[in-house]
């Protein structure tokens, strides 16, 4: 039984190693042979997004401003926009309503206080946590240069939850893709 076994193991491999031979193999009566290997490889839709910096410093408002109110204009960071294709450059934050609060007094300041533009005198949108379309290129670019533009809101009166004293941050997403 075993030896049965054995010789119909022997068969199979012996099959399987002459089949293999035979793919590889060419014979020609004109003494001359010819195969065909085709090598291929798959180029998928690339993007690369440097920044400047990872933070931004925003203007702090002095009283003055508080009182009266005001819009504050900071220039974030610069990008270079790499892809091998059109591309798609979306901003948004990841908080949900209000900028993250730290300190004492109950700061409240809603995400749309931060305005944002792809221009120094360009059209400012409030943020929201939604992607908006902040640049786009139609074709491949090996290094598109690109800046944002902060306008931050502050209303006017001490007594605004937005303006009691301590750190406000808001996370700012960027994302780059090639549809």
């Amino acid at each position: 039984m075993s030896a049965t076994r054995y010789l119909l193991a022997a068969m199979v491999l012996g099959s399987a190693i002459s089949a293999t031979q035979a793919n590889a193999q060419c014979s020609g009566n004109a003494g001359g042979c010819l195969t065909i290997n085709t090598a291929s490889a798959t180029v998928n839709a690339l993007v690369k997004l440097g920044m400047s910096s990872p933070t931004s410093t925003l203007s702090s408002p002095t009283a003055d401003q508080v009182e009266i109110g005001a819009l504050l204009a900071d220039a974030g960071p610069t990008f270079t926009i790499k892809a091998n294709r059109s591309w798609t450059l979306n901003i948004r934050t990841s908080n949900a309503a209000t900028w993250t609060y730290v300190g004492l007094l109950g700061g409240v300041k809603p995400i749309s206080d931060l305005t944002w533009s792809n221009a120094s005198a360009g059209t400012y949108v409030g943020i929201a946590n939604t992607d908006a379309l902040f640049l786009s290129g139609a074709s491949a670019s090996n290094g598109t240069a690109a800046q944002v533009f902060f306008k931050t809101v502050w209303a006017a009166g001490f007594t605004q939850p937005s303006n009691a004293p301590g750190v406000y941050s808001l996370p700012i997403v960027f994302s780059l893709s090639a549809p």
